[in-house]
């Protein structure tokens, strides 16, 4: 039996979701909830395997190898893992870049 690890979403993450399905539901209303519905599904497989998502590449060009992501077409869903925590740190858009988003929030936080 493996131990299961939680997930807690940082404020900041909410609402970058809350921002994409609202976006969403502009243009297509019935979509947004099954949207919001996949991101949150894949997010919650990581309560038993939170290594399963990759080093987040722009990052680790920079030598910083804690920040993983899973990626849900054309999002993503960065995150760190800690003891026994997976705190959900961002959803983007990965068609923006998101290089200097990341970097602004995950290395120099305000």
């Amino acid at each position: 039996m493996s131990d299961n690890y939680k997930i807690e979403w940082a404020g900041v993450a909410e609402n970058d979701l809350k921002g994409i399905i609202e976006s969403i539901a502009e243009d297509t209303p019935g979509n947004a909830f099954k949207i919001l519905k996949k991101i949150k599904q894949k997010a919650s497989i990581l309560y038993t395997l939170p290594e399963r998502g990759r080093i987040v590449p722009e990052l680790q060009d920079q030598g910083i190898l804690i920040y993983r992501e899973l990626i849900i077409p054309p999002w993503r869903i960065i995150y760190r893992i800690s003891e026994m925590k997976i705190y959900v740190l961002s959803v983007s858009d990965a068609r923006q870049n998101v290089e200097d988003i990341l970097l602004k929030r995950l290395i120099y936080p305000k």
